[in-house]
């Protein structure tokens, strides 16, 4: 009988459960979500890596069997709307398969547009999970 397998409590530990070619995907896009956001707490949630900030969450991020999705992308905003377009894969979540280029660039946007989009409610005192 298989026993269920914890869900990892630091975004080390869930990194370290995928292989290494998918790991260093993982610690970039990590790298590429602090620069952007270099207040930004790290927690996981929902099982997932996750960024906060100011009591907000930014983004969370997740690996899976053939791509790695962030979420959620700013869906509807005309400045994303071209380039989110490209990995679009539902309500506000976007994906990026493993055997294309990863577009850090975009996570980069992403992220500032969220702290941006945060920055009122971190002032006025309201916060979300």
């Amino acid at each position: 009988m298989q026993t269920k397998q914890a869900a990892p409590q630091t975004i080390d530990a869930y990194v370290a459960d995928f292989p290494s070619e998918i790991q260093e995907i993982l610690e970039k896009i990590r790298a590429t979500i602090k620069k952007a956001a270099p207040e930004a707490e790290e927690a996981i949630s929902y099982g997932m890596p996750t960024f906060n900030w100011k009591g907000h969450y930014l983004v969370y991020f997740a690996a899976h069997k053939k791509h790695v999705s962030l979420y959620p992308a700013p869906m509807g905003v005309p400045d994303f709307e071209k380039e989110l377009a490209l990995y679009a894969a539902g309500k506000g979540t976007l994906q990026f398969p493993y055997d294309k280029p990863i577009p850090y660039n975009v996570i980069t946007k992403v992220v500032k547009y969220w702290v941006k989009a945060n920055t009122g409610k971190a002032a006025a005192g309201t916060k979300t999970k």
